[in-house]
């Protein structure tokens, strides 16, 4: 979840990524999303299996409440996002409106994902190291230490480049997208070719370009902010 949950938030954040389409991006950000929760649930039946083989009691540690909470709401934010903002029967006025939860949720769970990590490294340390013992410092506490502090660092970056507003995919390449669905964005191209006609033929037209300005203003807005 640390790794591919990473890559899956911050994929739409890459410079490099935004000349690709953004249709290829949500695939691209979904299939992340579904890799990293298939992992996730092997490794949840792993840890299971290995206390029960173990004689290790279950779901006593908050290391591991707080783990199985980041993966049930994990499963519900993967499954809304499939049924919201991949698939196409969702209306543009619902995207919009969920998409401010969508991506707050996200970055949540990544953050919890990040402290169940760190509970888990040290409550392991605890348990594991008995001569020395954790509180003597030795290598190995020094080792996974380190790696606790890289862990709060790597998810401080990611948290950083998902808030960020210049690190978000720029709105003209969604000009492309509007173009190959519903005709230009701005709308005003059949008013540019007509050199005569009624005035009020001409206002008319002015006032459909300028709903089709909005509308097109709508449905970029609904497209642009995603993160999951």
């Amino acid at each position: 979840l640390v790794s591919v949950l990473s890559s899956a938030i911050i994929v739409y954040r890459l410079p490099w990524t935004w000349k690709c389409s953004k249709l290829l991006m949500k695939f691209i950000h979904a299939g992340l999303n579904t890799i990293a929760m298939i992992l996730a649930i092997i490794s949840m039946v792993a840890v299971f299996e290995y206390h029960n083989i173990s004689s290790i009691p279950n779901m006593y540690s908050l290391h591991s409440w707080i783990g199985l909470t980041a993966v049930i709401f994990y499963s519900l934010q993967l499954f809304l996002g499939f049924a919201v903002f991949l698939l196409p029967f969702a209306p543009v006025p619902v995207r919009a409106a969920l998409m401010p939860i969508h991506v707050y949720s996200g970055l949540t769970i990544f953050a919890t994902v990040i402290a169940t990590a760190l509970m888990g490294i040290t409550e392991k340390l605890i348990f594991s190291l008995k001569n020395p013992p954790y509180k003597a410092s030795p290598p190995e506490a020094t080792f996974v230490n380190c790696l606790g502090l890289l862990l709060v660092i790597f998810g401080a970056i990611v948290l950083w480049m998902a808030s960020r507003p210049h690190w978000k995919r720029p709105p003209e390449q969604n000009a492309k997208v509007l173009q190959s669905i519903g005709g230009p964005p701005g709308g005003t191209e059949a008013e540019s070719t007509m050199t005569d006609g009624s005035s009020a033929d001409k206002s008319e037209l002015r006032i459909n370009s300028e709903a089709s300005r909005k509308q097109n203003l709508k449905l970029e807005e609904a497209g642009q902010r995603s993160t999951m």
